[in-house]
C-alpha cells in the first residue's frame, strides 16, 4: 500500500498549530468557545447513546454492531454542506461522487451510482426508492445545522429494519423542536463548486408542552469539471422548506408531527435540465406505559417526482405505518418487537431509451419482527431475533441474527454477531427494458429472486485512556443469488437481469481517537476491504460481475480538531483513497481546511477550503458514463442565532 504522501504536510500543520495554541494552563484558565460549541471529550464520545443497533437507547461503547456516530459538532467543523459529504466522515463508508447528482455510497463493498444495499433512514422515514432499492442522494437534504447525529451502522440490520438493510444501516437524526427555540440564518457563497446558499430557521412555543420550528434552505452549486478541464454542464439548484412540531416532552405521551418539500433542477450536458421534487409528512406518537416499556406509532406519507428528458419520468407515493413496542420482562429480558405496513405506488412514463412494463404499479410490504437481549451474567449478554416480511415479489423472507456481546470492564468491550439479511427484487430487476435501434438490449425478469447475505462479524472496543480509544471492527460475508446480467440463450440479446453471481467479502475497519490536549483532538480510521465474485455454471454475465461493484482495497482519513485563543477554530481533514480498479479510477489525496471564528456567542465566521491539494481529482467512474471530477474549491459562510 503507498502511504498517503500528505501526511507529513498535516504533522507538520499540526506541530506548527501546537506552537500556536494556547498553553494546558491558559486553556484551563479560559473559554475557548462558548459551552454548548464544545467539543465531547473522548470518553464522552464512548458514553453516547445510541439507538439504531436495537432500536432503543443504549451505550454506544456497549452495542453490538460496527456503529459510528457523526455529532453536530462534527458536522459543524468538517466543513461539509451536504449529507453525501458528511458520510466522509466515516471512513469505514465509501463515498465517490461521479457527478453533480450521483453518488456511490456504500458499507462493505458493491459500490455504484445505484448501490443497493444499504438502508437510509431520516426521523425514521425510509428513504430508499422500490425503483432500484437505493437512493436518490441528490435531493436528499435538511439543514444539517438541526441535525443531531448521523448513526452509522456497517453489516446487517435486517431483523429489526428489514429487507435492503444488508450492508449497513444510515439513520439521520434531526434535533427535537425543543433544542432548535429562537433563529438561526446562514449565508454563504464561494467558488467553484459552492456558488451560493443560504439557510433561515425559527422556532418557539405552543402552549405549556409544544415546541416548533420551521425552515427554509436554498443553494446553488457550479457544475463539475472532466478531466481536460471543460466543464460537465451539470449545475444545481435546490430549494426546501419544512417544519417540525414536538409536544408533551418527558410525560406520558409525547406526539410529533413534521413535513418537507423540495423542488429543484439539475443540469445535464445534452439533454434539459433533470426536475426533481416532492415532499413528506411524519407523525409519532410515544407513549410510556412503565419504566423501561414504551409503545411508539408512526405513521407517514413520502411522495416523490423525478423527470430526466428523453429517459423517464416517474412519479411516486409511499404510505407506511411501524408500530414498536419495547418492554423490560423480568430482570434479564429486555424485548422489543412491533410490526410495519406499507404501500408504495408509481407511475412511470416511458421514453423511446428506457421503459418499466407495466408503467404503473402498487407493492404491499407487510412485516413483524421480534428481539430479545438476554442478561446471561451481568457482564455477558445474548441478543437473538428475527423478522417475518412478506413482498410482492418473493412472497415471505425470513431474516434472523444472534449478536454477543462481553463487556470485559468498563472499558473494554468484545462482541460478535451472525445474521442474514436480504435484498428483494425492485422495478428495475423485474420490469426495465432498455431499448437501442428498435430493439430491447436489456430487460428485467420476473424470475428474479431476492439476494441473500449471511454476515459473520467480530469487534473489539477499548478506552485505553481517558484522552484515547480504539474500536475494530472485522466482517466476512457469503452472498448468494447476487444480480447478473446474462446473454440470452446462444449468446444473442437481449441481455437479461438474472441471480447468477455470488460473492465473498472481508475486511476489517479500526478507527482511534486521540485527545492529547483538552483543546485539541485527532481522530483517524483505516478501511481494509476485498471480495471474490463468480459466476454460477450456466451464467454468462457480460461484465463477469464488474457491474455490480467497484470497490477500493484500503481508505484512510486523518482529522485534527484544534480550538485557538480568541474563539477561533482550525479543523484539518485528510482523505486517502485507493485504487478502483474497473473503470479505473486513481488513488487520490485530498485535504479540507476550516477555519471558524465565533465572533461573539452569537455569530460564527467560517472560511472552509475544500479539496486544496490538486486542482480537479475523480472520484468514481460509472460504466459508460464520462469521468467527471471535483474542483479545488473554498467558500465563506456567516451564521447567526437570535
Amino acid at each position: 500500500m503507498r502511504a498517503p504522501v500528505p501526511l507529513l504536510a498535516v504533522s507538520l500543520f499540526g506541530w506548527l498549530a501546537l506552537a500556536a495554541a494556547p498553553s494546558h494552563a491558559q486553556a484551563a484558565g479560559q473559554a475557548v468557545e462558548p459551552a454548548d460549541l464544545k467539543n465531547l471529550s473522548i470518553e464522552e464520545l464512548m458514553q453516547l447513546d445510541v439507538t439504531s443497533v436495537s432500536r432503543r437507547s443504549e451505550r454506544l461503547s456497549q452495542a453490538a454492531a460496527a456503529i459510528a456516530v457523526i455529532t453536530q459538532e462534527d458536522l459543524r467543523r468538517s466543513g461539509v454542506t451536504n449529507l453525501p459529504d458528511a458520510l466522509r466522515l466515516v471512513n469505514s463508508l465509501f463515498v465517490g461522487r461521479s457527478s453533480q447528482r450521483d453518488w456511490a455510497i456504500t458499507a462493505r463493498g458493491f459500490a455504484i451510482t445505484t448501490a443497493n444495499k444499504l438502508l437510509v433512514l431520516i426521523d425514521g422515514r425510509s428513504i430508499y426508492t422500490p425503483l432500484f432499492s437505493g437512493t436518490f442522494w441528490d435531493v436528499q437534504d435538511t439543514m444539517l445545522e438541526d441535525v443531531d447525529r448521523i448513526e452509522v451502522i456497517r453489516g446487517p440490520g435486517a431483523t429489526l429494519w428489514g429487507a435492503n438493510a444488508v450492508n449497513g444501516i444510515i439513520n439521520i437524526i434531526t434535533k427535537r423542536a425543543a433544542d432548535t427555540q429562537g433563529g438561526l440564518a446562514v449565508a454563504g457563497a464561494g467558488h467553484p463548486l459552492e456558488r451560493g446558499f443560504g439557510a433561515l430557521r425559527y422556532g418557539g412555543t405552543v402552549g405549556e408542552s409544544g415546541h416548533y420550528r420551521v425552515y427554509g434552505k436554498a443553494f446553488d452549486r457550479g457544475p463539475l469539471e472532466l478531466a481536460g478541464g471543460a466543464s460537465a454542464d451539470d449545475p444545481m439548484h435546490m430549494g426546501q422548506g419544512g417544519f417540525r412540531t414536538d409536544w408533551g416532552e418527558g410525560k406520558t405521551d409525547a406526539f410529533t408531527l413534521q413535513g418537507d418539500a423540495y423542488d429543484g433542477r439539475i443540469g445535464q450536458a445534452l439533454r434539459g435540465d433533470t426536475q426533481v421534487d416532492g415532499g413528506n409528512l411524519l407523525g409519532r406518537w410515544s407513549h410510556q406505559i412503565a419504566v423501561g416499556s414504551d409503545l411508539d406509532v408512526q405513521l407517514y406519507w413520502d411522495r416523490t417526482h423525478r423527470l430526466i428528458p428523453d429517459t423517464f419520468e416517474e412519479h411516486r407515493d409511499t404510505f407506511d405505518l411501524d408500530l414498536q413496542n419495547h418492554l423490560r420482562a423480568g430482570d434479564r429480558h429486555d424485548v422489543v418487537w412491533g410490526f410495519g405496513l406499507r404501500r408504495t405506488q408509481d407511475q412511470v412514463v416511458n421514453s423511446a431509451a428506457v421503459a418499466f412494463v407495466p408503467s404503473r404499479q402498487s407493492q404491499d410490504l407487510y412485516s413483524v419482527f421480534a428481539q430479545d437481549e438476554i442478561g446471561l451474567r451481568d457482564d455477558l449478554h445474548l441478543t437473538a431475533g428475527a423478522k417475518l416480511e412478506h413482498n410482492s415479489y418473493t412472497g415471505f423472507e425470513l431474516q434472523p441474527n444472534l449478536r454477543m456481546t462481553w463487556v470485559l470492564n468498563e472499558r473494554r468491550t468484545v462482541w460478535g454477531a451472525v445474521s442474514r439479511a436480504v435484498r428483494t427484487p425492485t422495478r428495475l430487476d423485474e420490469n426495465i427494458e432498455f431499448l437501442g435501434a428498435g430493439q430491447v438490449v436489456l430487460t428485467g425478469s420476473t424470475d428474479f429472486v431476492s439476494e441473500k447475505l449471511v454476515a459473520y462479524e467480530l469487534g473489539y472496543r477499548e478506552q485505553l485512556r481517558p484522552d484515547t480509544s480504539l474500536d475494530l471492527s472485522t466482517f466476512y460475508n457469503v452472498y448468494h443469488d447476487l444480480r447478473s446480467q446474462d446473454f440470452s440463450p446462444g449468446g444473442t440479446l437481449p441481455i437479461v437481469l438474472a441471480n447468477n453471481l455470488e460473492a465473498e467479502t472481508w475486511g476489517a475497519e479500526l478507527r482511534g481517537n486521540f485527545q492529547p490536549f483538552p483543546w485539541w483532538q485527532w481522530h483517524a480510521a483505516y478501511a481494509y476491504f476485498d471480495k471474490h465474485l463468480s459466476i454460477r455454471p450456466g451464467g454468462s454475465d457480460r461484465f463477469g460481475g464488474l457491474e455490480e461493484g467497484n470497490d477500493t482495497h484500503n481508505r484512510f482519513t486523518l482529522r485534527s480538531m484544534l480550538d485557538l485563543p480568541g474563539r477561533v477554530e482550525l479543523d484539518a481533514w485528510l482523505r486517502w483513497v485507493d485504487d478502483l480498479p474497473d473503470p479505473l479510477v486513481r488513488p487520490y489525496q485530498e485535504l479540507d481546511v476550516h477555519l471558524g471564528w465565533h465572533l461573539k456567542p452569537s455569530l460564527e465566521l467560517a472560511l472552509v477550503g475544500q479539496n486544496l491539494l490538486h486542482a480537479r481529482h475523480q472520484e468514481f467512474a460509472a460504466i459508460g458514463a464520462p469521468g467527471e471530477q471535483l474542483q479545488r474549491g473554498y467558500y465563506g459562510k456567516a451564521t447567526w442565532s437570535f
